[in-house]
């Protein structure tokens, strides 16, 4: 009897979980956004929720949590019930190349599904003589030993790999400059204290556009919807000068397959026109993926930005 009693209570649990996963979401959910509001990252997570929130009829509020590692740390602790949920960006991937003694593991978090990219855009001061890759190449060889300053959103940032790749697929001398900040690095081009930076389009785009600052290229995999005169690195001849400012959805370790599925689904409501209008206004292009696309990115990046980590000695401490 026992027994009996045992297995019946094993499978009124069971009913019990499976009734209460059907019901989410019965209260509003948490994105976490590592960075503070204004950036790419939060305009994208702003608009998405909007958008997800009204697929899954439920509310999905924004939490900002700035810091290194702090917004991380915040989703990789959290009960994994569907209710917690992190957009991250780079620093997914990066952070663990970079940095040691994380307060958390690459596998406390697992992927939901890619949202969207800010595309990455190189550029100079106008006082810069080049107009592209090449003559910005041969310009950039004529700047003795010392070479070339670009200034970066801080050691280990996206504009610090681009650098690095720079680096490596030019062989120019480039002396790295880190800033606190992506708005820090690119007031130091618009001031010429630094000759160029890379940053989101959504930071670029309106000086690009008022002629405070000169595009070099794009380090996207295709042209800005909302600049398309700009073509890409891989145009212009430096295909291993990529990588985008993305924003993607991940969830706590533990958090059930059969929400994750769902959240993904809802996440494709950011592919709809008005939404891709919305954000493509500010540069960026929206990317909602299934979530093996989106765990074979990650796993693709972590191999891909590993290797030039390594080999150019960087260091999240620098």
């Amino acid at each position: 009897m026992k027994g009996v009693a045992l297995a019946a209570a094993i499978l009124v649990g069971a009913i019990s979980a499976t009734a209460a996963r059907a019901e989410w979401p019965d209260h509003p959910i948490r994105w976490v956004v590592p960075f503070g509001p204004g950036g790419a990252n939060d305009l994208i997570a702003r608009v998405a929720a909007e958008a997800a929130g009204k697929n899954l009829g439920q509310q999905i509020l924004i939490e900002n949590r700035p810091g290194a590692t702090v917004g991380t740390q915040t989703v990789a602790r959290a009960a994994p019930d569907g209710y917690t949920f992190m957009v991250g960006a780079a620093g997914v991937i990066t952070n663990s190349l970079l940095l040691k003694n994380l307060p958390y593991q690459d596998s406390d978090l697992v992927p939901v599904g890619m949202i969207a990219v800010a595309p990455s855009v190189i550029v100079v001061n106008p006082s810069v003589p080049a107009s592209n890759m090449a003559e910005f190449v041969a310009w950039a060889k004529t700047q003795g030993d010392k070479g070339l300053t670009w200034s970066t959103a801080g050691s280990g940032s996206t504009p610090h790999f681009v650098a690095e790749m720079f680096k490596e697929a030019t062989g120019a001398n480039v002396t790295i400059v880190p800033y606190r900040s992506g708005n820090d690095g690119v007031n130091a081009v618009l001031s010429n204290s630094a000759s160029v930076t890379s940053e989101a389009s959504i930071v670029v785009l309106p000086q690009i556009k008022a002629g405070l600052l000169k595009a070099i290229a794009t380090t996207y995999e295709k042209r800005i919807a909302a600049y398309p005169q700009l073509s890409t690195t891989a145009e212009q001849g430096f295909p291993t000068v990529r990588i985008g400012h993305w924003a993607g959805l991940l969830a706590p370790r533990g958090t059930p397959e059969s929400i994750i599925a769902r959240m993904n689904a809802a996440l494709s409501a950011v592919n709809a026109p008005e939404v891709q209008a919305k954000l493509g206004e500010s540069g960026i292009e929206t990317a909602a993926g299934s979530v093996a696309d989106f765990a074979a990115f990650i796993a693709g990046e972590r191999q891909r930005l590993g290797t030039l980590a390594a080999k150019a000695k960087m260091s999240g401490d620098q």
